[in-house]
């Protein structure tokens, strides 16, 4: 009798690969690795995650999904800014994986010679669609405004990450951005019904 395909194994390979980028990062995360890491065979691994880009590919799509649950648990842009730059300190490894290889594996604007617009960015249109709920209008309204929200979070995340932004600045950095938040708002939000009333 064949033996039947495990069906847990793609997601305790995930999982292996996932403690072990947070653990030592890209160097962690070789096919033997992962492979002792789920229990399992380095040729197991290599059927079900042909390449390491196929492996990334996979922590990068857990990491957006996680964004998008993220996004969506949000009442208000500044509680999402904060909850987006407390992702970011509480999984660096997984943030700067993220943003380092997202563009190289998630977009082929680069060998279809897609315009930017065509892009598949589900974080960028669930925050759109969120601003407008919380403030009135379309979702198209609101390109400039979540394109300056994501700049200053992105921006307060990585300087936390980073340690630049040591601890004793590290509350008035976040305090900081959160009065940003209040200013973009004012200044950017289109002129709804809704945002004129609340004015």
């Amino acid at each position: 009798m064949p033996r039947r395909a495990d069906p847990d194994l793609e997601r305790r390979i995930l999982n292996a690969a996932q403690k072990l980028w947070k653990k030592g990062g890209e160097k962690a995360l070789t096919m033997r690795a992962v492979a002792r890491a789920a229990r399992t065979t380095t040729p197991t691994v290599y059927q079900r995650f042909p390449s390491r880009r196929d492996i990334l590919r996979g922590l990068l799509n857990r990491i957006q999904r996680d964004f998008i649950d993220l996004i969506e648990c949000c009442d208000s842009p500044q509680t999402l800014a904060d909850a987006y730059i407390n992702f970011a300190v509480r999984h660096p490894l997984e943030y700067e994986l993220f943003f380092a290889h997202q563009d190289d594996l998630f977009h082929e604007v680069r060998r279809k010679n897609l315009p930017v617009q065509q892009e598949p960015r589900p974080g960028v249109e669930l925050s759109k669609k969120k601003l407008a709920e919380w403030m009135g209008g379309a979702p198209e309204d609101y390109v400039e405004l979540q394109l300056a929200l994501w700049a200053l979070a992105h921006g307060t995340a990585m300087l936390l990450v980073s340690n630049t932004a040591r601890d004793d600045s590290a509350a008035e950095l976040r305090r900081a951005t959160q009065k940003a938040v209040s200013v973009l708002l004012d200044e950017m939000a289109p002129a709804t019904p809704a945002s004129r009333s609340s004015r």
